[in-house]
Order: structure tokens, then sequence, then C-alpha cells
């Protein structure tokens, strides 16, 4: 991929990467025991279980999040580089530290990518943009966590 392509297809950017909302809020709410339930301002709501009956751990929402940011850019820019994409996936997980605070140690994401006009470079192209320009929930991670990103590509 030339120099040239690449800076158009990260002038393209301005359609989603334009459309932040520079200050997010949202509320956070007791509902009852070690439950509680959060809503956006878009309206969105998600409930957070300590006990992981009733709603889920805010550390798989980050996971979930490090996943949807990066499927975002992902998707988007093989979509410029011309690829046709029939399915996308992201299989993720992730592994943290036992002790307080239990942050993540180490995170995988595997793309399972299939279509027509992918390509290793295209996507390794598309990973690296994410990574280390666009995705904003994968630069607020701690700098000592171990991302490994990997993919597989089925030719349609």
């Amino acid at each position: 991929m030339d120099e040239k392509h690449i800076e158009n297809l990260e002038e393209s950017l301005g359609g989603y990467k334009e459309k932040i909302l520079e200050v997010n809020k949202g509320t956070l709410e007791w509902d009852r025991d070690l439950i509680f339930k959060v809503r956006t301002q878009m309206g969105y709501e998600i409930e957070y279980d300590a006990n992981l009956q009733w709603g889920c751990a805010p550390t798989e929402t980050l996971l979930t999040s490090v996943a949807g940011c990066m499927a975002i850019d992902v998707f988007y820019f093989l979509r410029k580089m011309k690829a046709d994409i029939k399915e996308f996936k992201i299989n993720f997980s992730g592994i943290r530290k036992p002790d307080p605070p239990q942050y993540y140690k180490s995170i995988e994401l595997i793309l399972n990518i299939s279509g027509s006009g992918l390509t290793p470079k295209k996507l390794d192209r598309a990973i690296s943009l994410s990574q280390n320009k666009y995705c904003s929930v994968y630069n607020a991670l701690r700098k000592d966590i171990e991302v490994k990103v990997s993919y597989t590509i089925k030719e349609i």
C-alpha cells in the first residue's frame, strides 16, 4: 500500500471520528446488594453485579470496549481499502492480576474475517492504525498491558 493511499485512508476518517462527544456523561445508581445500574447519556443501560448473577463485571465491559473500538476501526479501514467483508468476528480474552488492583496483565484479540480483497498487508495496516493512532479505548489502557492481536482470513 503506497503512502498516497494511506494518506487518503486517514483523510477519510472525517466521518465517524469527527462525531465524538468531547464530554461523556452518565449515571451510575445503586440498585440492590452489589448491583449498580449505569445509564449513558445516549440512554443505553448496563447492569454491573459484583456476584455476576444479574449483570456483568466492569472489567468485562472494558474488554468488550477494547474489542468494539478496534472492530470499528479495522472494519472501516478494510472497507476503505476495497475489501468486501462478509463476516467479521473478534474473540477476546484477558488475563488479570490475581491481587488487587486486579487489572489486566494481558489481552488477546483474535479477528476472524471472511470476504474478498483481504490480505495480511491490509489487515496489518488496519490493526496498526487502530492500535497506534485511532482506538481511544486501546490508548487509554495501562502501558504495561501486553495486547496481542492476531487474525484469520477466509477468502470468499
